[in-house]
């Protein structure tokens, strides 16, 4: 609690008040989550230092400021700074004269508050002010944690009753109200009685001093008799739930645990199964297989038994009539021997004249396989031909479109010149007929100005040279006649500029036409030659899958002739194997006859 004691001094010590000796006291010797400063006057400084250390989470679960002599100022302070409090559970203020602002701040209090479950309040004023209480009773019937509310000696009228009445009827967590000591009165206690009905918390309410009749404290008793049993079957519920729960979990559990072992010895005998599945799997096949290998090595015995039988009885006839074929048998071989020397050289005269064909045929194919090649070599050279046009159409193609594009940037560069050109001539035509109208109008002004001159002349010389008015008047009027031609003229010069003007622009629209119409044939001939290019790599592409499928075609028949080749070498092959199986098979009967026969042993010279 040092630190609280330091955090109470420094903040004393910001707001320029020093702090209360007793109060340090009292923080030194603090027991752990009690504060008691019972008796001790708190200054509104003090009460503001506890309010900012209270905001923050103090490990305070008893909170002790009776007969401390609380300001309104001071109490609001502190009870502010109980509002974000979540730790403190039993708060007492008696004996502090808390009075409206009182009860405001603890309305606040308990509209915030979530954690305070005893409130003292004994020997206060909170009554006295009927809207305040009234404040702090709607506050009290919003609340859900408190359970003890202490208002002893609050100058609580009939009205605050009513107040409180409609607070309980609201309320779901107040178990104790005590009431004693006040003015509630016969209205008052009607007003409790009535709200008790839609309690069913409250088991515990004191009115004792309060000029209330003896029946409605009785019904007050009975009501709080109801509601305690209440209360203690709702424990004993709770409690019985709880047990049961407690039982239903144990079970629960115990079910898991067995299901659990009862699984691994499943999965054990599972596996244990599957082991000795595998293992007996294996053993019958072994024997099935050494069953199986005798059952062969049975047949093969067998078989060999019958064969020597039937060799036995064959040889036993054979010896029987060896003796009476031996002559005719002599006989035989001797024209056997000669008819087989010639099939022999007859077979190797076939057999030589085949190998010969097949020889042919091997260099005929060897010879149409060599023409395929060049074939192919000459399409591929072809095909690199065609790709080297290819490319240089393609480089072509990049030079004329480079080129195009030169040109039509030149084509551009020299439009905005005849543009520039024409609007720089333009500007010059008009400067220059701006200028001509600017001399002209200069001139007739001027001339105006003589004309204006003269005619003040002629009217001032009019009276004395009247013999001469006439022909004053006729050379007046050749000089306005020659003025009027004259402008005549310089308006058809005019009108002659404006229409060289009208023909040069024409002249720069038609070649500013032709320009495009030139862009536009490049254009047309770009695009033409992008035609070209892309009919060229459609026809190489035909090309090329006519090359590829060519190719396919010579490797599927040089593959069949080599499929044909190697049919006619295992041919030969399989005769000359013959042949020889042929003459060891002569031979060796010969051999056979010749070491078997009985006369051999008579006639060794034969």
């Amino acid at each position: 609690m040092e630190e609280f004691q330091h955090s109470y001094s420094r903040l004393c010590k910001e707001s320029g008040s020093e702090p209360q000796e007793t109060v340090l006291q009292q923080l030194q010797e603090l027991p752990r989550g009690r504060l008691d400063l019972a008796t001790q006057s708190l200054t509104v400084d003090t009460c503001r230092a506890l309010g900012k250390l209270l905001q923050k989470e103090v490990l305070l679960t008893e909170l002790i400021l009776s007969d401390c002599m609380l300001s309104e100022e001071g109490a609001a302070l502190l009870l502010q700074g109980l509002c974000a409090h979540t730790v403190v559970r039993f708060l007492d203020l008696k004996g502090n004269n808390l009075q409206a602002a009182g009860a405001e701040a603890l309305g606040q209090l308990l509209r915030q508050n979530k954690s305070i479950q005893s409130l003292t309040l004994e020997w206060n004023n909170l009554g006295t002010w009927e809207d305040a209480f009234a404040t702090f009773c709607g506050a009290l019937a919003g609340n859900g944690t408190l359970r003890q509310l202490d208002l002893r000696n609050n100058q609580i009228s009939h009205k605050g009753a009513e107040e409180l009445a409609l607070a309980l009827t609201c309320n779901a967590s107040l178990q104790q109200l005590d009431l004693r000591w006040n003015s509630i009165g016969l209205l008052g206690g009607r007003a409790l009685v009535n709200s008790l009905p839609r309690n069913r918390t409250l088991w515990r309410l004191e009115l004792a001093g309060n000029n209330i009749p003896g029946d409605i404290l009785r019904a007050v008793e009975q009501a709080m008799d109801h509601n305690q049993e209440r209360q203690t079957t709702s424990r004993e519920n709770q409690a019985r739930t709880h047990v049961l729960s407690k039982e239903v979990k144990h079970l629960q559990e115990e079910k898991s645990r067995q299901f659990l072992d009862l699984m691994e010895t499943i999965d054990k005998q599972r596996k244990e199964m599957a082991r000795s599945s595998r293992a007996s799997a294996a053993c019958v096949g072994q024997l099935q297989e050494a069953l199986n290998e005798r059952h062969s090595i049975i047949n093969a015995l067998k078989a060999k038994l019958q064969m020597a039988e039937a060799a036995l009885a064959l040889s036993e006839q054979k010896a029987q009539g060896l003796g009476e074929l031996l002559a005719t048998a002599e006989q035989e071989q001797r024209n056997l021997a000669q008819r087989q020397a010639k099939e022999h050289r007859m077979e190797q005269q076939e057999a030589a004249e085949r190998e010969f064909k097949l020889l042919r045929d091997l260099s005929a194919a060897n010879e149409k396989n060599l023409l395929l090649q060049n074939q192919v070599d000459e399409l591929e050279r072809k095909v690199r031909a065609q790709q080297e046009q290819l490319f240089l159409a393609r480089q072509e193609l990049s030079n004329t479109t480079a080129e195009l594009k030169m040109r039509a940037n030149q084509a551009e560069e020299r439009l905005e010149l005849e543009k520039k050109r024409s609007r720089q001539s333009l500007e010059d035509l008009e400067q220059l007929r701006a200028k001509e109208v600017e001399h002209m109008t200069r001139h007739l002004e001027e001339s105006e100005r003589a004309m204006q001159e003269r005619v003040q002349r002629l009217e001032a010389s009019r009276l004395s040279l009247e013999e001469r008015q006439h022909l004053a008047h006729l050379e007046e009027k050749l000089q306005v006649e020659g003025l009027r031609r004259r402008l005549e003229e310089l308006q058809q010069e005019l009108s002659n500029k404006d229409q060289e003007k009208v023909a040069e622009v024409t002249r720069v629209r038609v070649e500013l036409h032709e320009q495009n119409g030139r862009l536009q044939a490049e254009l047309t001939a770009q695009e033409a030659l992008k035609e070209k290019v892309a009919a060229l790599e459609r026809r190489l592409k035909v090309i090329a899958g006519d090359h590829r499928e060519a190719l396919l075609d010579r490797e599927s028949e040089n593959a069949s002739l080599r499929e044909k080749l190697r049919l006619k070498e295992a041919e030969i092959a399989r005769i000359r194997e013959e042949e020889a199986q042929r003459a060891g098979f002569l031979q060796n009967a010969v051999l056979a006859y010749v070491q078997g026969s009985p006369l051999r042993a008579v006639n060794p010279q034969k």
